[in-house]
């Protein structure tokens, strides 16, 4: 993996202004390093990612304008066709919009109540990532980065650190929109763009944050998977053009930066 080490370790990779919005990002790290322990000790923290290639750049909370732009492009996204035993959704098709599905699937997180970052990294991990990419080294360091991140998080909502999160509190990210790169029959790359958000508890208010997140796609055993060597492809798919903007589905920018809308599907 070292071909793809710079691109993935550069400083404030995994700094975001909310946890879950680098959270995918925190499971691609630990593989695409081999499971190194040179990645962040408090991915929880405040503050402003930086902007390379396959990273989570985050963006201040935005509140929908009053004037709603509405997206030129819109797509319901194809479901899972079966759960696995981790409980999350397999078996999208063999299609361009199957791929992104899954990518999106492996962005969908919530951490609430008893629900740990642990059981959500190691699950997006063992379902989402390809076999060849995974080892006991990088599930290791997946979960010590996880759980350095519940420990910041517990902090964050007053509660010790290995207890439930208080009644109403929750981290949550899913899917918006997405860019597709470039496609082929068994391979996809794609920008995603993400709506994190974080409450803790039930008389705070939510706040929230977007992220542009880099993944490639490979159409493996029957079922697509997020690789190394796929995202590693598609950053040299994107050197030299500029990044699309992280604005929400209604903004006028969100045509204008290429974005497709994800509907829910029937």
């Amino acid at each position: 993996m070292s071909r793809t080490r710079g691109a993935w370790n550069t400083p404030g990779t995994w700094i975001a202004g909310i946890a879950l919005a680098a959270m995918l990002l925190l499971t691609l790290y630990a593989v695409l390093s081999g499971g190194e322990e040179d990645g962040p000790d408090a991915p929880a923290k405040a503050g402003a990612g930086s902007s390379a290639a396959g990273e989570p750049s985050p963006t201040a909370t935005y509140e929908q304008p009053e004037d709603w732009t509405e997206p030129q492009r819109w797509t319901a996204l194809p479901r899972g066709q079966r759960t696995d035993e981790q409980g999350s959704p397999l078996g999208f098709p063999h299609t361009a919009e199957g791929a992104v599905a899954m990518m999106a699937a492996g962005n969908t997180i919530r951490v609430e109540g008893e629900r740990t970052t642990v059981d959500e990294q190691l699950r997006i991990y063992r379902t989402y990532i390809g076999p060849a990419d995974q080892s006991e080294q990088a599930a290791e360091q997946i979960e010590l980065n996880a759980i350095a991140a519940d420990k910041a998080l517990a902090q964050q909502m007053g509660v010790p650190a290995g207890q439930p999160l208080p009644a109403g509190a929750y981290q949550r990210s899913h899917v918006v929109g997405y860019k597709i790169i470039k496609k082929s029959g068994d391979e996809v790359s794609a920008w995603l763009l993400a709506r994190g958000v974080q409450k803790a508890g039930e008389t705070v208010p939510e706040s929230g944050s977007y992220t542009r997140t880099l993944v490639g796609a490979q159409w493996i055993g029957g079922d697509w998977k997020m690789t190394a060597d796929a995202t590693a492809r598609a950053q040299q798919q994107v050197q030299g053009q500029a990044e699309p903007e992280m604005v929400a589905p209604g903004d006028e920018q969100f045509n204008s930066a290429g974005w497709t809308a994800i509907r829910e599907a029937s």
